[in-house]
């Protein structure tokens, strides 16, 4: 526990002194002398502070055609049902409408940090039944629910819908995904998250990339400004920054640091590789040891020559014959070696690799095959 503050300046004054000093500091330091040199707000992000997703189930009406067949979508049905008898509409018992001008949807949303009652956020639409097209449909008033299962928005309004088919003749054509559409500003916001941002003497600071570097470096930074001791990371990801009370006062505090300059230069040394595409992306920092590589390939080609026998033309008797026959071409390729220095840098590496003519598939094959060998100072993934 702090024990209050005593003397003629109260911890508001004191606050407000001290952020006076930290603007003034940061005039003074001017613009960042390094090129790699990033804003905080840029690289991390404050504990608590985050979006939440939410998620609804409802009904598209006034399709032209394009809902749902309701004879394969029972729940389409029963949600109309429950709608009429919620407006005081009684169906004759056993009725079962055959409507193609609705469809049942699934909603989505993402509620932002800070959001107040009264705002409103945009939302997603996607079919759930057969539904051909939610083009010119309107969605129904439908909840929003977080995962607490609680309602914290009121869907509504008019879809925008990128995609449109047409069919004709057995013919169809379909451009985009004209199942899926959205409402720009389509729900409302009728409940708050509770957020801890306003909450106990400190915030944490999370870096977007976990880095021991980056986060010594951030909280050096702080306390260049803000004063030693401010600031102290607590693992690679996190780093804890004393925080007045007053929450006005913390508002400018965390606007303050988001907008101090970060040396993030030295990032570990990674190779990704994406085995489906074929996409290799290589870190500035990737070292090649000693190593001498030789990249070759066979081609095998393979054709199909039939040979047809038959009978003369005043043959008696006799039957055409198909002889198959194959020819059979081995071609190898041009074994090119070529040599690593020790300490290679990523452009010698990729130059070196495309002297060779090898493709995105054969790179790969390189690039583990250096890692086996040991040779490759960099962390091989492959995703």
């Amino acid at each position: 526990m702090q024990e209050p503050m005593s003397g003629s300046l109260t911890g508001h004054t004191m606050m407000k002194k001290l952020l006076n000093s930290c603007l003034i500091g940061l005039a003074l330091l001017g613009p960042p002398t390094s090129v790699n040199a990033e804003r905080i707000k840029d690289i991390a992000s404050i504990a608590g502070v985050r979006i939440n997703q939410l998620v609804g189930y409802g009904i598209v009406v006034g399709l032209d055609g394009s809902g749902d067949q309701t004879s394969q979508t029972p729940f389409t049905v029963q949600s109309l049902k429950n709608m009429l008898a919620q407006n005081g509409i009684a169906l004759p018992p056993g009725a079962n409408p055959q409507l193609k001008n609705i469809a049942a949807v699934s909603i989505h949303a993402e509620l932002p940090a800070f959001a107040k009652i009264g705002q409103t956020i945009d939302i997603t639409i996607s079919s759930i039944g057969n539904a051909k097209s939610l083009r010119g449909g309107s969605l129904l008033m439908s909840p929003l629910k977080g995962a607490d299962g609680k309602v914290y928005a009121v869907a509504q309004g008019n879809l925008v819908v990128s995609g449109f088919g047409a069919a004709a003749d057995g013919s169809s054509v379909t451009v985009n995904v004209p199942s899926a559409g959205r409402i720009p500003n389509g729900a409302t916001v009728e409940r708050l998250v509770a957020n801890p941002f306003a909450s106990g003497n400190s915030i944490v600071l999370n870096l977007h990339t976990s880095d021991f570097t980056t986060a010594t470096q951030t909280a050096a930074a702080i306390n260049r400004v803000i004063g030693s001791a401010s600031a102290q990371a607590l693992d690679g990801t996190s780093i804890r920054v004393s925080a007045p009370h007053q929450q006005a006062q913390r508002v400018a505090f965390v606007s303050l640091l988001e907008n101090l300059e970060v040396r993030t230069g030295d990032v570990a040394a990674r190779v990704i590789v994406n085995s489906r595409t074929g996409t290799v992306v290589i870190g500035q920092n990737v070292r090649v040891k000693p190593a001498a590589i030789s990249h070759g390939s066979l081609v095998v080609t393979i054709s199909a020559n039939p040979i047809v026998s038959q009978p003369g033309p005043l043959a008696e008797a006799g039957t055409t014959v198909v002889v198959p026959q194959s020819d059979i071409t081995i071609e190898e390729g041009d074994n090119k070696m070529f040599l690593f220095n020790p300490g290679v840098s990523l452009d010698e590496i990729v130059r070196a690799v495309n002297q060779v003519g090898a493709a995105p598939g054969d790179l790969v094959a390189i690039l583990e095959a250096l890692k086996q060998a040991g040779a490759l100072s960099a962390e091989l993934i492959i995703i």
